[in-house]
């Protein structure tokens, strides 16, 4: 009987050895990766840290221009696409982020204040320091630097809105301490005023007392300083303007005719004193039922976003009637501090992110580009 030889094997070839990643692949991989918001790659507008390779591994810094960057999951799947086209199997993406100023060769009263961001309205009522309020607080828990000033100098509620308190010392420079809340720093006339005292003053006083604000308070390093300017366009409004630079304004309205016809009026304002204005906010637009969730349009709905589109300006969100805004503003909890996000608190965090990248869009437009080969 003949003895069956096992079967003969080839041996196998050597498996494919490990693709090398250099420095210059990797880097020119990401300059294939457009920033979706300012245009321009990450390598060319410089966003790129701290890059270590090893083998099949790439770690990295991407540096946004601001902590409150709307878009960094869509960056973040667009990085690792364009990695894993080249070999990479690991890839460790880091955040951090640098506000820049939107008119950096612009000098200024505020050397250490990077964007100033003017929240305005054309009437009373439509909730404007709240949407400020909002604003300021959303900004800071991204991790930027925040000042609020109430510039309403008749009408000051920011205090009793943001949950600040006490009455503001003087710094070793001889300036005013502002007071903190919620992390951000705030200046009120409401500080330096005994408890239901009117202010009945005409208008240099007003624009004296916003000066000052400006002028004497120790701002520091911010990478915003929101103003909550008083309704109307008069005095408060030509100071703030013919003072600082403005980055941008923000106007708020309710659905309404007769608050768009008002706000229309604060546009043209804006647009004659060469402020440029960053969108346009729906608020009270709904009462969201919280028992059916059934939303009713008490004042109307789609009259900011209408406008907006008529006027050529963009349309930065709307927000809905909520009783959690109203109860939060009275005990000094903005919605986006309090423990559950209700539905204006979740659009309002999304108006904060949508005005950063408005202002990170101006400022990238005074950057220079890298030319990457």
């Amino acid at each position: 009987m003949r003895a069956i030889r096992a079967p003969q094997f080839a041996e196998s070839e050597e498996a494919d050895p490990m693709p090398t990643l250099t420095e210059e692949a990797v880097l020119k991989a990401l300059a294939t990766v457009q920033e979706p918001e300012l245009g321009g790659d990450l390598v060319s507008r410089n966003m790129i840290r701290d890059l270590t390779i090893e083998g099949t591994k790439v770690a990295f810094t991407i540096e946004l221009t601001t902590p409150a960057c709307p878009l960094k999951d869509e960056i973040q799947a667009r990085v690792e696409k364009a990695l894993r086209a080249i070999g990479a199997e690991q890839i460790e993406v880091a955040w951090s982020a640098t506000v820049r100023r939107a008119s950096p060769t612009t000098p200024q009263l505020l050397p250490g204040v990077k964007n100033i961001v003017a929240v305005a309205s054309g009437k009373g009522g439509v909730g404007k320091s709240t949407v400020s309020v909002n604003l300021a607080v959303a900004l800071a828990q991204a991790g930027a630097s925040v000042g609020l000033l109430d510039a309403d100098i008749t009408g000051p509620n920011i205090p009793m809105m943001i949950g600040a308190e006490g009455q503001p010392a003087a710094s070793p420079t001889g300036k005013i301490t502002p007071i903190e809340a919620h992390g951000v720093k705030v200046i009120s006339i409401q500080f330096f005023l005994p408890e239901g005292q009117p202010v009945v003053w005409r208008g240099p006083l007003v624009g004296g007392a916003i000066q000052q604000f400006l002028r004497d308070v120790e701002w520091g390093d911010l990478d915003y300083l929101v103003v909550d300017l008083p309704p109307g366009t008069s005095d408060a409004q030509l100071t703030l303007a013919q003072t600082v630079p403005i980055t941008g304004a923000v106007l708020v309205t309710t659905p309404q005719q007769v608050s768009l016809s008002d706000v229309t009026k604060a546009l043209a304002m804006f647009r004659r004193v060469s402020v440029p204005v960053l969108g346009i906010v729906e608020n009270m637009s709904g009462f969201v039922c919280a028992h059916c969730g059934e939303t009713t349009d008490i004042f109307g709905r789609g009259g900011g976003e209408r406008f907006a589109a008529e006027n050529g300006i963009d349309f930065l969100g709307r927000i809905p009637l909520d009783i959690t805004v109203r109860q939060g503003a009275d005990v000094g909890i903005p919605a986006v501090a309090q423990r559950e996000a209700g539905p204006a608190s979740k659009a309002l965090t999304h108006i904060a992110r949508a005005i950063a990248g408005k202002v990170s869009v101006q400022a990238a437009s005074e950057q220079p580009v890298l030319t990457v080969s």
